[in-house]
């Protein structure tokens, strides 16, 4: 599998897990304001670092408050977006380097491939927190393991 091929299905499953943990918040009588917080940033930096990566202008806030339906419509279009920005690159393009600046205004460069690794697990992260913070309300989280998702065929 090249590279391209295994980023496309890293955001294949990145997308899958945002909409289970969406799901999931959606279900919950009340949903813990943290998880909320932590979906929100977890589309905000996904759109914000493929801004970067198409050195656009960066249009959200990294820590944005957002609604269930905002989180819903944001996640649906960044997967549709990431598919394209994937599906438009080459294993050369993923090797070039992107400048960008940091929200604390910091100048840095780095691989495209990094940034996309990056994006991924950042998400898995923040999805683990949110998982903590539904279990400390008593709530059953959502099921996002890489492996379930390939068990099951929801990625291929």
């Amino acid at each position: 599998m090249d590279a391209v091929a295994h980023y496309t299905r890293l955001f294949a499953f990145d997308a899958w897990a945002n909409q289970e943990v969406l799901g999931q918040l959606r279900s919950a009588q009340t949903a813990p304001t943290r998880a909320l917080k932590y979906i929100s940033h977890i589309l905000a930096a996904e759109q914000l670092w493929l801004e970067r990566l198409e050195q656009r202008e960066e249009k959200l806030p990294v820590w944005p408050e957002l609604s269930i339906e905002e989180c819903q419509k944001r996640a649906a279009e960044l997967a549709l977006l990431w598919k394209d920005y994937l599906a438009a690159s080459s294993e050369a393009d993923l090797a070039q380097s992107i400048r960008y600046k940091n929200s604390k205004g910091e100048s840095w460069s780095s691989r495209r491939d990094d940034v996309l690794m990056h994006v991924v697990m950042h998400s898995a992260y923040h999805r683990g927190q949110i998982a903590a913070d539904m279990r400390a309300a008593e709530l059953t989280p959502a099921y996002t393991d890489f492996i379930h998702s390939i068990r099951n065929g929801f990625i291929e």
